[in-house]
């Protein structure tokens, strides 16, 4: 007779197996700061959902004491069956799914308002390349896990303690109905633009055309065809070869501006009239300075990647906007924005977090994109003569050299420390002194004339995150950059760059 765990959680569990589909597969390392992610059939596999789905069950009930959950899935070509696994799972704790089916990250964050469900889950990977797949977890309105919660969340699937149930299903349809209708309260754009919208063939492609011809736009489509290898490039709003082919079909066909939506929906990039990219921490400052004088006094939060030109803008001091400086990632945003009651937050990588009377708080792109035509169409300017009116900065792309989970936060710090000695002793970096050092998320050093350079831990994947931002040149922009790599060379640990600085 052989012996079956089929709920015990194995770390190594063969593909091609008999065991794949009698074990659980299931490895630690998919428990990140703020949501989890694993490669699928190396690191999880379906059992592993059935097992999150016995968990997060559990977690409604006894932590947020609810007994229905919302849930929907993203458009991979795993992600329905992954869906399916996890609500067998939370259909054995007892709790009624209800489910959303394809949807945007936004739009289950959207559903739970709509059914006032604190619990709902997304499966999605995000941006991650083919293969990744994961869990974006509720813990409220608005509100995703944290780190404490996930540390509390992973006991419980570990335990294999579980709620148990009948629970009951059903199946909803008019989520993108209500959605859409939600996005468009305010009418039609008073001028009509003509934009393309780019959404590498994931997700978005399915929604977002249609709202923003809804809104009064002319939309040119570029890869919003289904396609769920990604041939052509990852749905990632910080590949600069997504921004390159959205900057190629802006130019020729004339258009206002060109719009990059992320592979779940909760992420914006954009390139100008004159087909430049323009990273989307500007293109924040520049909704910041619409919508901050019409709601005065409201605070906005950025994350540490995020330009310095927020901390001396002129028309947000003048509307008595206070800049916050926190963690990067759509948990700690989103839950620092309810905590001060921001008008608003903007990360660097294209989140965009719109507070009442915009939005609820939560990442949602095509909010965000909505809000921002709504900006353009109202100031009648175009968007290259709007970034040109800001002083000018030299700012790199957002860059991931590989390091291994076990050990990029160690490199994180031990650089910090070098950076921490380096103010201390008086040295230079780009040519001036550190003036100050800021550690809430990893490590950034500003210098004498307002440059800095940051380095952090990805918080979703094997990697760190190197930014930098000079206020004197483009020169200086590279030679901080050149003094972070050299360190991280140091260190032995860095593996392959996801990309590179654009040639000197």
């Amino acid at each position: 007779m052989m012996k079956r765990m089929r709920w015990s959680i194995q770390t190594q569990v063969p593909q091609n197996s008999y065991d794949y589909f009698q074990q659980t597969l299931m490895t630690g390392n998919g428990f990140r700061e703020y949501d989890v992610r694993w490669l699928l059939g190396k690191e999880i596999n379906p059992n592993g959902f059935i097992v999150m789905g016995k968990s997060y069950g559990t977690y409604a009930k006894r932590v947020l004491k609810q007994n229905r959950v919302v849930v929907g899935h993203d458009f991979r070509r795993y992600s329905q069956d992954l869906c399916n696994a996890f609500i067998v799972g939370l259909l054995s704790t007892g709790v009624e799914v209800i489910d959303i089916g394809m949807a945007l990250s936004p739009m289950l964050y959207f559903a739970q308002h709509l059914y006032n469900c604190p619990a709902g889950a997304m499966l999605t990977a995000s941006h991650n390349e083919n293969g990744w797949t994961g869990i974006k977890i509720a813990k409220g309105l608005s509100s995703t896990l944290e780190p404490d919660d996930i540390i509390a969340f992973r006991k419980i699937v570990e335990s294999g303690d579980y709620e148990t149930g009948s629970g009951s299903y059903q199946s909803v349809e008019n989520v993108y109905a209500e959605y859409t209708k939600d996005a468009l309260k305010d009418g039609p754009l008073s001028k009509k633009l003509k934009i393309v919208v780019a959404a590498g063939n994931g997700t978005a492609g399915r929604f977002a055309p249609e709202i923003l011809r809804a809104l009064g736009c002319e939309v040119i489509e570029v890869d919003c065809t289904a396609d769920w290898d990604f041939k052509r490039y990852n749905p990632n709003p910080e590949d600069v070869h997504f921004l390159h082919n959205i900057c190629d079909a802006t130019k020729s066909n004339g258009a206002d501006l060109g719009i990059g939506i992320d592979g779940d929906g909760d992420r914006i990039g954009i390139v100008d009239d004159k087909g430049r990219e323009i990273f989307s921490d500007i293109l924040g400052l520049l909704l910041a300075r619409w919508i901050c004088p019409q709601n005065p006094g409201r605070a906005v939060v950025i994350d540490v990647k995020s330009t310095g030109l927020f901390f001396d803008d002129p028309i947000l001091k003048a509307s008595g906007t206070q800049v916050i400086t926190w963690k990067t990632g759509h948990s700690y945003i989103k839950a620092k924005v309810a905590e001060t009651n921001a008008l608003a937050g903007f990360e660097k990588s294209g989140h965009w977090f719109l507070n009442t009377p915009v939005g609820r708080g939560y990442d949602d792109a095509v909010l965000s994109t909505v809000q921002f035509l709504r900006m353009l169409a109202a100031v009648g300017k175009p968007l290259s003569e709007l970034s040109d009116e800001l002083p000018k900065t030299w700012n790199s792309p957002t860059l991931g050299p590989y390091c291994a989970d076990h050990e990029k936060y160690a490199v994180v710090d031990g650089i910090a420390a070098l950076y921490a000695q380096d103010k201390a002793d008086g040295a230079r970096v780009g040519g001036q002194l550190i003036k100050d050092i800021v550690t809430v998320n990893g490590v950034r050093f500003q210098l004498a004339d307002d440059s800095w350079g940051l380095l952090r831990a990805s918080s979703n994947k094997p990697s760190l995150v190197v930014v930098v931002e000079s206020r004197t040149s483009r020169d200086q922009m590279y030679d901080v950059f050149d003094h972070i790599k050299a360190r991280l060379d140091a260190t032995g640990k860095i593996g392959e760059w996801d990309q590179h600085m654009p040639p000197r």
